[in-house]
């Protein structure tokens, strides 16, 4: 072996390695909890943990520069310390089986924590009583949507991300026969009519910065909200863009709020300009147009997840405490039925007693007023069971080293005991 393989070597399984790695994790951990009060738990989730390294921007510009190693870089490093550690000191004996049980667990955990951060889907499905739902939409993510709505037994969707638009340029698909240039994006702002009162003052000076950058969780409301005034000059051409003013906004990171994007989109054909056309979520109904034939829709909308199966909302009921208004108990009836007709059956989700189906969770989260709407949260999430898999091996593990230990005391108590009596 080479001095510089087994330099390679030494440093993946050192003991220094492991401790320095823990050390930045509390560091990481420290600084992210301080950080939450600003950016909420998705904007630390994103900036800490589910990075290789935290950036933060040069001062006075807006250039991201690496500061700290991130939670993919820690957590990898542990699992390539742990399994290194393992293959090179640790032997299979049953003495230190407590140990290596323990120790396989925590790489199972680790492991299990990053499936999760690369594959967990969250996202909810709002269900009226006796309606109707075959798919859920996500909390945070949008995409834009363009229907081909001429057929009247389907829609033709064409789903483009949220990111594809802040990144900005032109957009040509091969199942639509126009282009789609973007003209602006805010990735959040706020939507007035245009005879409303005036801009706030912060608003022309995050106009400039807002414009391009990347996307961001998308407000929960389907209104358009009055008392402001556009920062740029009406764009939109069509639909209901020129009377509507678009204020930009400053990105919030808030637990209890989410970013509205928006955006300015020309649609461009062989013969030229179709218009252009403001979307955005807080619109609510999509846009309708005409062309080549065809009847189309377009809309900024929370990106959905379609199911092969259908969930009907039978009844909700909400059970509160007696005299007060605050809730005790919240559930929902729901008729699960799938397309290929191999599960046809109701089922009660409450709180604590969800529905798995399909490889997805469905959580009874919330309802709206009038207790005939019901929320549920969606989950998917395929590496759901190793956290219960690891804990249970790494207290079998030092269950296993415990009672090793013990039997060894034991048994030298046992010796020295006849040792003694037979003297």
């Amino acid at each position: 072996m080479t001095p510089l393989v087994r330099q390679f070597r030494d440093f993946f399984v050192s003991l220094k390695l492991t401790v320095v790695l823990l050390a930045l994790s509390i560091v990481l951990i420290f600084w992210a909890t301080l950080a939450q009060v600003q950016l909420g738990i998705w904007g630390v989730q994103e900036k800490f943990f589910h990075t290789f390294f935290v950036l933060e921007n040069i001062p006075g510009t807006a250039i991201p520069v690496p500061v700290f190693p991130g939670g993919y870089f820690l957590g990898g490093l542990l699992i390539l310390n742990l399994v290194a550690a393992h293959l090179y000191r640790f032997k299979l004996e049953w003495k230190k089986a407590g140990i290596q049980l323990t120790h396989l667990g925590l790489i199972l955990l680790l492991l299990g924590e990053l499936i999760t951060s690369l594959q967990q889907v969250e996202s909810n499905m709002r269900l009226p009583e006796g309606g109707t739902m075959r798919y859920s939409e996500s909390y945070r993510i949008n995409e834009l949507a363009i229907l081909d709505t001429t057929n009247p037994e389907f829609n033709e969707v064409v789903a483009i991300p949220e990111a594809v638009l802040a990144d900005g340029g032109s957009i040509q698909h091969p199942k639509l026969p126009f282009q789609i240039r973007i003209r602006d994006y805010y990735p959040n702002a706020a939507l007035a009519m245009r005879d409303q009162a005036p801009l706030p003052e912060f608003a022309t000076s995050v106009a400039g910065s807002a414009k391009g950058a990347g996307s961001r969780p998308e407000q929960n409301s389907g209104q358009i909200p009055g008392g402001q005034q556009a920062a740029t000059g009406p764009l939109a051409t069509a639909g209901i863009g020129p009377r509507v003013a678009v204020t930009p906004l400053r990105l919030t990171y808030k637990q209890d709020e989410r970013n509205a994007p928006a955006a300015h989109l020309e649609f461009v054909g062989p013969e030229g300009t179709l218009g252009t056309w403001l979307v955005s979520p807080l619109l609510g109904m999509p846009q309708k147009f005409d062309y080549a034939g065809r009847t189309w829709e377009i809309a900024l909308r929370f990106k959905r997840y379609y199911y092969p199966f259908a969930l009907t909302l039978i009844d909700f009921t909400h059970e509160k405490y007696a005299g007060t208004d605050i809730p005790k108990n919240f559930a929902s009836r729901i008729h699960l039925k799938t397309d290929d007709a191999r599960e046809d059956r109701e089922v009660l989700i409450y709180m604590n007693n969800p529905l798995r189906h399909a490889g997805l969770t469905f959580y009874q989260a919330s309802f709206e007023k009038g207790d005939k709407v019901s929320i549920l949260q969606v989950v998917r999430n395929p590496g759901w069971v190793l956290p219960y898999i690891a804990c249970i091996m790494m207290g079998l593990g030092l269950l296993v080293q415990f009672g090793i230990h013990l039997l060894g005391f034991v048994r030298k108590r046992a010796a020295a005991a006849a040792v003694a009596n037979s003297g």
